[in-house]
């Protein structure tokens, strides 16, 4: 390997990213601040994998990477993402990716912005850095860019990088963090652009939404799995629960777990009105492992208790 400094652990060839030092080395960047760094990938040399076939990546640092070259697949648990140009990737500390080689050296290209999670201390964005939920998002559910929002994201990344340049002082760190969270800011609002303009994929995935929830009340899964929760059904549709959450936020103006308890209380009532099952057989069949739950949310939802509401029906 000519690029990465890697360690072989039991065949496995690993790659941490957990210190900005050793990442600028690697990419032919100078170190302008110890916790932050945006990095200019043309100027990086060649990736030769030599004998290498793929790489684990160990991230222990933010990194957000605006690819302008096809690098090899990139698998995040059971998913292979291409990277494409003008798209863009959220990764957070605890992640691990894995890279498959390349059929050929290439030379990288495009930008990446990466932050240490000690920076964050002390500021507003470390206060807010959950928010940006899309960094727990997978790498097939990427952000992708129009021309006048990769302008915008490239003139973010310059403001940062200026901020880098200039010698460390007690403005520093409140500058940097303010521009990393004024850029995130806008990746935010066009996250929010991306689910409006690929309405009629969501729909098509909230309409497998709606079937795979009737086939979970009509199976045995409530017996086995319990009520419906949001992991469950976000796998099931092979994306990751925030974005399946946001989808459904954007979508319904309601949360994930809401939409999915109003679902069930509609199911509920259907079976109070339409059969003779006592509550207590209604609630096991919904998944509630005990019947006081159930009647606890039936009474929050609906303001009545499920034996009131169907003796008014």
């Amino acid at each position: 390997m000519t690029i990465f400094e890697i360690e072989t652990i039991h065949m496995e060839h690993i790659y941490p990213i957990n210190n900005i030092s050793k990442y600028n080395a690697d990419n032919n960047h100078k170190t302008m601040h110890p916790l932050v760094t945006v990095v200019d990938f043309s100027k990086a040399s060649m990736r030769d994998w030599g004998n290498v076939t793929s790489i684990k990546f160990q991230y222990g640092m933010y990194c957000v990477y605006l690819k302008d070259v096809k690098c090899g697949d990139l698998k995040y648990g059971r998913h292979l993402y291409d990277y494409q140009a003008g798209t863009l990737a959220f990764i957070a500390p605890g992640q691990v990716m894995e890279m498959q080689k390349p059929p050929a050296p290439y030379q990288p290209m495009g930008f990446g912005l990466v932050f240490h999670p000690d920076f964050l201390l002390g500021t507003t964005l470390g206060k807010r850095i959950d928010e940006y939920q899309f960094f727990d998002y997978e790498t097939h559910e990427a952000l992708h860019l129009s021309e006048d929002e990769r302008s915008m994201i490239l003139s973010s990344f310059q403001k940062i990088q200026f901020e880098l340049n200039q010698p460390i002082d007690k403005h520093s760190k409140k500058l940097i963090a303010a521009n990393i969270e004024l850029f995130l800011d806008y990746c935010q609002r066009f996250y929010d652009r991306q689910f409006i303009t690929r309405d009629n994929i969501n729909k098509g995935l909230l309409a497998k939404f709606e079937q795979l929830l009737k086939d979970y009340f009509n199976s045995e899964q409530p017996h086995q799995i319990g009520i419906p929760a949001v992991s469950y059904f976000a796998q099931q549709l092979n994306l990751s629960a925030n974005y399946f959450g946001d989808l459904i936020k954007k979508e319904t103006g309601q949360s994930a777990k809401d939409y999915l308890q109003n679902k069930t209380i509609e199911t509920a009532k259907k079976k109070m009105v339409e059969t003779d099952k006592n509550i207590n057989e209604i609630s096991i069949e919904l998944g509630f492992k005990y019947p006081q739950h159930f009647t606890r949310l039936f009474k929050q939802k609906v303001g009545i208790t499920p034996n009131e509401y169907r003796n008014l029906n």
